[in-house]
């Protein structure tokens, strides 16, 4: 798996900018848009709708905290900055994986529960309102550390 460092040094890997409050509920509200769409589809489009609903709302979080990342390797290494569980992050990775073979392998691909995808929903929006200043700060300070 990638390095925090290593994605610090790519383009279009982690960078700093401005906290965007606006773009932070955007990828929320498009995470649960998502969601509904997993709901109702079904083989690779469930996983692939079911993924980005969670990745959107991993993103809301980068969002509020002003990190960039277009890597999505490096994206949900910076999981480990908010107290993702192993398994949450496990299940994240997993769940883009099978969305490459679905989408770019036409491998046959199952999402399984729904459930799965709420939940980390709801672990995100939790995370996000459980979110202070102090708390940005000192996670934008480890990234600078690396």
């Amino acid at each position: 798996m990638v390095e925090i460092g290593w994605c610090r040094k790519q383009p279009g890997g982690i960078s700093l900018i401005d906290k965007k409050l606006h773009l932070s509920e955007a990828y929320l509200k498009d995470a649960y848009e998502s969601l509904k769409v997993c709901m109702n589809s079904e083989g690779k489009w469930k996983v692939v709708t079911g993924y980005y609903a969670c990745y959107n709302a991993l993103y809301s979080i980068l969002m509020k905290c002003g990190i960039k990342c277009e890597i999505h390797d490096c994206t949900i290494k910076l999981m480990k900055l908010f107290n993702f569980s192993d398994s949450e992050i496990r299940f994240i990775d997993g769940l883009k994986k099978k969305r490459i073979q679905g989408q770019y392998y036409l491998k046959k691909v199952e999402l399984g529960s729904v459930t799965s995808v709420k939940n980390f929903i709801l672990k995100c929006e939790e995370i996000l309102n459980s979110l202070n200043e102090d708390e940005i700060n000192k996670i934008r300070g480890k990234l600078n550390e690396k």
